[in-house]
């Protein structure tokens, strides 16, 4: 995201740094509440569903204003995915954690974080990355310089755990058949084509969290090993 602003809002920061106050009576408007609307907007309409009139018309506010916070429609793209982005760390436990465990909650948090706001899964590979997501890879990578990945070896490791994630993220959202349709492709696999998968019953199996932890325990035992 770019570190330097421009135009109105940079103008206006030079002069006074006191929030615009909306002649509406409504809060005053501030970068930090237009993020927060632009998340809340996502979440119910989408990607095409943010414009700069509907932010502007959530908060109560002219399009002009929302100028001199944020540079554009782009922008507030990537202030939103990063703000949903943002990671805090595993809850203080009784026992140090191992590697393991601090990188399982990394990414179930990242994938849970995700769920809750699922445009940002489509959004996440067209953007730039913000001091959010780089702060979870930073952190991801320190975790596994500590449990004895090479310095070689890091990216592949990093991005193999990054396409994991994501995968994993946009086949939960995206797959979202009834139980009846679920029952019904089943069915359809009895022909001797199919065996294996019929056998595993692949159709009918709804735990997601539960796969995705086991497919994740699959990659931190072949890092460990490596």
């Amino acid at each position: 995201m770019a570190a330097k602003r421009s135009g109105a809002r940079g103008k206006r920061s030079r002069l006074t740094s006191e929030p615009v106050q909306e002649p509406s009576g409504e809060s005053p408007l501030s970068r930090e509440r237009i993020v927060a609307t632009a998340v809340d907007l996502l979440d119910a309409q989408g990607l095409d569903g943010l414009t700069m009139r509907r932010l502007a018309d959530r908060l109560g506010s002219g399009v002009m204003s929302l100028y001199w916070h944020v540079d554009s429609k782009e922008d507030v793209f990537d202030l939103a995915l990063d703000s949903v982005l943002d990671y805090r760390g595993p809850p203080e436990m009784a026992e140090p954690q191992n590697w393991r465990a601090e990188i399982v909650h990394m990414l179930e948090d990242w994938r849970a974080g995700m769920l809750r706001h699922p445009w940002s899964a489509s959004l996440l590979p067209r953007r730039a990355l913000g001091p959010n997501i780089l702060g979870r890879l930073e952190r991801m990578s320190k975790i596994l310089s500590r449990a004895g990945v090479a310095d070689a070896d890091m990216n592949a490791a990093i991005w193999s755990l990054w396409n994991y994630v994501m995968g994993a993220t946009v086949t939960r959202a995206s797959f979202d058949l009834s139980d009846d349709d679920r029952a019904a492709a089943q069915q359809r696999l009895t022909s001797e084509r199919y065996l294996t998968i019929e056998r595993s019953r692949l159709l009918l199996d709804n735990d997601w969290d539960g796969a995705f932890r086991k497919g994740l325990d699959f990659l931190l035992d072949g890092l460990s090993r490596g």
